[in-house]
């Protein structure tokens, strides 16, 4: 044995030295140096007969694009598919993906084609029903003449991959893309419930995962049966997406999955879509990037700027001051670009945005190096509901964060579920901010009761916990009486002038929406009483707003941290009205519990400036950990208007004092690299930036 070992090590040295460099070190995936710019197009069938491969590579050229999301197949085949399983697109050119694929790698372009195995055309549908959805009325899901599937049945569960091994044979590609995954409820097209699907390959496969229930026919929570078949489609989903991560390494470790799950995952795409309601919300990419990138850190996030305003207006994009903003925050929280629009560039329905996109790209492919490979500086973490949160706990999430950016507060966002999954970083912050968090696991309970201890802050809001007794009573001291109550006609008081300092001139805030009622006895302190409703009416009758005996804030030492909860609707209060003094109540608890959050970074930027601090190193083929410096990114936001976009104004002479812990070599413009006058003392950092028009950034280097 150690004779071969010896010849073995004999030839080895005798390699050229870059093959053994390729023995020792493995190829990096090429999406893991984070300088994604995407442009995807979401090919109509009939376009797939006008689109000429280089005039479209030459778009991507001149765009700045250095990877391409393009169609292949699952709803219908943009290729000649020889799988009986799969409807061809009739528009379908034989040389045209393949053509694409080459030219594209000819100018250094990855190519990810994009499956949707959400649907199939009706000849597959007749041919097998029982491969589609029903809904427990026996209703289908149709699009003109697509029919949704059943995950569960052999489609998804064999066709689908027959379909994408036959491309990865066919085609050098470099990623999959995997459009709308998961479990049909809904005609999300044309915005209709239908319900739990009830195909039989589904109430089988259930049967035996649930050993003998019988499938729901309900969303009902508060049924174990449900509870059972949300487990399920977890598991059947990890199960799907672990075979085609086996099946996709196994061909070509270099091939990336991208989708909008996280597990069997290289890159984790997100969008930033319009929005459908009101209020309308800026910071969707922001959101997006930033809650992606801490709950998952060892991901890639593409987060895709969706130019259509709705499905059934694809051809009209949002306003390109939207995207501007979109494709900013990507940058400044680490995503790459993403752009999604309908059919190639050319002959396009509506080119406003162009020159914005141009730019931007631009601005990205100039200065890479500076973005992508980013460590956070921030000390407060915000839990959010989910990945894609909504309802009444998004509004409450949002408007605590919208607080917190125009307080130039740097906050990390972490989805709730990956609390205990991040148990040492969540330990490390000094201030996590629970807004209406609800289902925690005894896991990540612990994780907040660990660092509590060592020191970490928490303000929980509203109804946070409250599901858990136990622990609403352990770490806030509090008991919930009631937790639905309508707190319109209802005010508070703000009763300590040590710590309400921005509501010197207010002595009743008012308000509205839930108002849970807690037993707070057993807390340290008590604050924030609570006014009656009085009299409604003509002003002639009004008042009689008594004190309730009740408080709408505790606080409790816990460890070498504090507790606070504030149970009413402090978040969806601000996110809806807007009003000062809801955002003055939360920035002064935080600041009385925590006051580094405001010290971090100080700054006379207005609240519509988006300001966000990162610590970066180079990002170039030799990415490492180490980091070079501190770059200041300035997103200018002051032309959102409600639900308008308008070009932002100019702002001037912005000042700035930013904790850095070391002392700067220099600090210069991104843009220009022309010096900044700085100081530097007590581990701050000042300077000031003269002007900012739509983007800014400035770098701290060591």
């Amino acid at each position: 044995m150690k004779k071969l070992a010896y010849i073995l090590l004999c030839l080895l040295y005798c390699l050229p030295l870059s093959a053994q460099k390729q023995a020792a070190v493995p190829e990096k995936p090429w999406w893991k140096q984070n300088n994604l710019r995407v442009i995807q197009t979401n090919l109509p069938d009939y376009e797939a007969a006008t689109l000429n491969p280089d005039s479209l590579v030459a778009d991507l050229v001149h765009f700045s694009a250095n990877t391409l999301i393009i169609n292949a197949g699952g709803i219908m085949a943009f290729y000649p598919t020889k799988l009986d399983l799969q409807y061809t697109n009739p528009y379908m050119k034989p040389n045209m993906l393949g053509d694409v694929v080459r030219k594209c790698h000819e100018k250094g372009i990855k190519v990810i084609v994009r499956f949707d195995f959400s649907r199939v055309h009706e000849s597959i549908f007749k041919a097998h029903p029982d491969w589609c959805y029903i809904s427990p009325k026996g209703e289908r899901i149709i699009n003109t003449n697509m029919y949704a599937v059943s995950i569960n049945a052999p489609y998804v569960q064999q066709g689908a991959f027959k379909i994408m091994g036959e491309v990865m044979d066919l085609y050098p590609i470099d990623g999959i893309f995997l459009n709308m995954p998961g479990y049909q409820v809904n005609n999300a097209y044309e915005g209709k419930y239908l319900g739990i699907d009830q195909n039989e390959a589904d109430k089988k496969r259930f049967y035996e995962y649930s050993h003998g229930l019988t499938l729901p026919t309900e969303e009902n929570p508060t049924d174990p049966t449900y509870i059972k078949y949300l487990e399920f489609k977890k598991h059947t989903g990890d199960d799907w997406s672990k075979r085609l991560y086996d099946l996709v390494k196994s061909k070509n470790r270099q091939i990336a999955i991208c989708t909008y799950t996280e597990k069997y995952v290289d890159i984790i795409r997100h969008e930033s879509q319009a929005n459908n309601g009101v209020p309308y919300w800026p910071y969707t990419a922001s959101d997006n990037v930033n809650n992606a990138s801490h709950s998952f850190p060892d991901h890639i996030i593409s987060n895709a700027s969706i130019q259509q305003i709705g499905f059934q207006s694809r051809y009209n994009a949002v306003e390109p001051a939207e995207v501007a903003i979109r494709l900013y925050e990507n940058i400044t929280n680490g995503s790459g670009l993403d752009l999604s629009l309908m059919g190639d560039m050319r002959g396009y329905e509506d080119e406003r945005n162009f020159s914005v996109i141009s730019k931007v790209y631009a601005l990205h492919k100039k200065h890479e190096q500076y973005f992508g490979n980013y460590t956070s500086t921030a000390k407060v973490a915000l839990i959010a509901p989910g990945l894609w949160p909504g309802g009444l706990p998004m509004q409450e999430h949002r408007g605590i964060q919208l607080m917190l950016k125009e307080a130039h507060i740097p906050f990390d966002i972490i989805v709730s579920e990956q609390i205990e999954n991040q148990a040492d970083k969540i330990k490390e912050y000094g201030l996590i901010i629970l807004p209406e968090t609800t289902g925690l696991t005894a896991a990540a309970i612990q994780v907040l009761k660990d660092a509590l201890a060592r020191g970490s802050n928490i303000i929980a809001t509203n109804t946070a916990m409250s599901d858990n007794p136990q622990a609403l009573l352990d770490i806030f001291a509090a008991k919930a009486i009631a937790k639905d109550y309508d707190g319109s006609g209802n005010y508070l008081q703000p009763d300590n002038a040590a710590i309400f300092k921005r509501l010197k001139l207010q002595r009743m805030i008012m308000l509205k929406y839930n108002l849970a009622q807690y037993d707070l006895a057993a807390a340290d302190s008590h604050y924030l009483p609570i006014l009656s409703k009085g009299r409604p009416g003509p002003p002639e009758i009004i008042g009689g707003h008594t004190l309730t005996g009740n408080y709408a804030m505790a606080m409790k030492k816990n460890g070498k941290g504090t507790a606070v909860i504030l149970p009413f609707n402090i978040g969806r209060l601000y996110y809806q009205n807007g009003y000062q003094e809801h955002k003055n109540i939360f920035l002064d608890v935080m600041e009385h519990v925590y006051p580094q959050a405001m010290q971090d970074v100080i700054t006379n930027a207005p609240e519509k400036v988006e300001v966000i601090v990162q610590q970066y190193g180079k990002n170039n083929a030799t990415a490492s950990s180490k980091r070079d410096g501190l770059i200041l990114h300035l997103v200018n936001i002051t032309g959102f208007s409600g639900a308008s976009y308008f070009e932002p104004l100019p702002v001037y002479g912005l000042n700035f004092k930013i904790r850095c812990d070391f002392k700067p070599k220099e600090v210069v413009m991104l843009a220009t690299h022309q010096p900044i006058k700085f100081t530097w003392q007590n581990g701050m950092v000042n300077f000031a930036v003269k002007s900012l028009a739509d983007y800014g950034a400035v770098l701290i280097n060591k």
